[in-house]
């Protein structure tokens, strides 16, 4: 594990701001060329923890829509007649249209502001949830428009993690980003244990229907406010002239998007977060099959939730842990390799744990730590892309979700395969460890929290602005 080094606030040399016979108004702030104020200001800090409670707000209500399907797949095929091949192609349907918008969106919100993509996009799929139950009782085929209502779903979900990025990236400081960030992916935790415990009940009292309604017509509603309260009412129109027109630093052409790729620390980033994302969609995807098979007689619920709950509050206090760090002095790119190492090394000890023989009570205590400690990347390698590369965080990693997206996916099958093959769940979990170990090994070695998404010669010279 790296050793934490406190430093002081000097820049890396890329970003050095020169400031010789300028007055002192004049130049820029340590560690970064003066962007501009009408385009690029921070958030006051009351500001941005309003921002923090509205979008985790936000993400919570983006998985109560996003779960609200495979919640109610069960009632909808017994409804309409659908085979279990017919019930994972709707379900399925979802990752494909998620994985094509992620560098889009990114790349959108870079030029013309995350909170205007997330704001249309929330509008858009809060709508598609609750026409979804119309969409099914009004065509004569449900199996195809719910198969194409879920692709669009993941269309328009795509875009909500790579818009929240780049809206971090301009407008948070570097030292409160951790806890908006490791806030923010909680929410994902809240909507799953929401829809889960309060979606079930609607279920059984009021109908699958219900279940779409209320968690599309809530998902517009948080739109709606959003607009009205938080961005006073502006038009959230995006023009192609204002993709034209974006922020000086949103202009990365093909050149600079070539070096940028070739950096060895936007190389580990992406690796890492391949890496993360793939081990923790199969422990998503499998580890309620394991209780089952382990311990048939054990309570669902206790395996469903508690992780989850436990979740949460790991979520919160790496944000928080990272926060004071950084506040405290320590270099960056060390508390960022910290955070990881308890991401993807302490978490893999107790995932070797399960390989061997434990009773139901540690099984659930040992998969509560896993999960917990999983959460730390919020502070860690989702976070340095927002180092590494500001003036498109969005797009960046809008690439490092699509690589995460579909390597978990195939992780998922190739881990269906090991259990018929060994019989055995002790090789699903030795894979997740082995994977986990090579994306920590490489941000270790490789991950920076210099930007270098800007050539040091433009810096040079632009870097102060009369």
């Amino acid at each position: 594990m790296a050793v934490i080094q406190k430093h002081g606030k000097s820049s890396s040399p890329d970003l050095v701001c020169h400031k010789e016979n300028v007055p002192p108004d004049k130049i820029g702030a340590p560690g970064c060329h003066k962007k501009r104020p009408e385009a690029h200001s921070n958030w006051p800090r009351p500001v941005a923890r309003i921002w923090t409670v509205v979008l985790l707000l936000g993400t919570c209500l983006l998985y109560c829509a996003r779960v609200a399907m495979p919640i109610c797949a069960v009632s909808m095929a017994e409804k309409f007649n659908w085979t279990k091949r017919e019930s994972g192609m709707v379900l399925g349907s979802f990752f494909w249209g998620y994985c094509f918008t992620q560098v889009f969106g990114g790349y959108v919100s870079d030029r013309v502001g995350g909170e205007k993509v997330l704001l249309l996009s929330a509008a858009a799929w809060g709508s598609m949830t609750a026409f979804t139950p119309i969409l099914a009782h009004l065509c004569s085929q449900p199996i195809f428009s719910m198969t194409l209502a879920r692709f669009l779903m993941g269309l328009l979900q795509g875009v909500h993690y790579p818009s929240l990025a780049s809206l971090c990236s301009q407008k948070v400081v570097e030292s409160e980003r951790g806890f908006l960030m490791s806030t923010v992916g909680s929410g994902s935790y809240l909507g799953t244990l929401v829809i889960g415990g309060v979606g079930s009940l609607m279920l059984d009292l009021y109908g699958w229907e219900s279940v779409f309604y209320v968690s599309g017509l809530l998902s517009v509603l948080w739109a709606y406010c959003m607009w009205k309260y938080l961005l006073k009412g502006e038009g959230p129109i995006i023009t192609l002239e204002s993709l034209g027109n974006g922020g000086t630093q949103s202009k990365l052409n093909k050149r600079h998007w070539a070096r940028l790729l070739k950096q060895p620390a936007v190389c580990a980033v992406i690796v890492t977060h391949l890496c993360t994302a793939s081990t923790f969609f199969t422990l998503l995807s499998w580890l309620p099959t394991f209780f089952k098979d382990t311990f048939p007689d054990a309570k669902g619920w206790v395996f469903n939730v508690i992780p989850w709950l436990v979740a949460i509050p790991s979520s919160l206090f790496s944000g928080c842990l990272s926060d004071h760090l950084i506040c405290q002095g320590f270099d960056t790119a060390s508390v960022r390799k910290l955070m990881q190492f308890f991401s993807m090394g302490v978490s893999s000890v107790f995932t070797v744990l399960l390989c061997g023989n434990t009773t139901f009570s540690w099984a659930v205590a040992f998969v509560s730590a896993t999960m917990g400690l999983t959460t730390f990347s919020h502070s860690g390698v989702s976070l340095n892309v927002q180092d590494l590369a500001p003036s498109c965080a969005g797009a960046l990693f809008g690439i490092m979700n699509t690589c995460g997206a579909f390597s978990g996916v195939l992780m998922v099958y190739f881990s269906g395969y090991l259990i018929e093959a060994t019989g055995s769940w002790a090789s699903v979990f030795a894979l997740i460890t082995t994977v986990n170990l090579m994306g920590l090994f490489t941000f270790l070695a490789f991950a920076e929290a210099r930007r270098v998404d800007i050539d040091s010669g433009r810096v040079r010279h632009h870097s102060i602005h009369i």
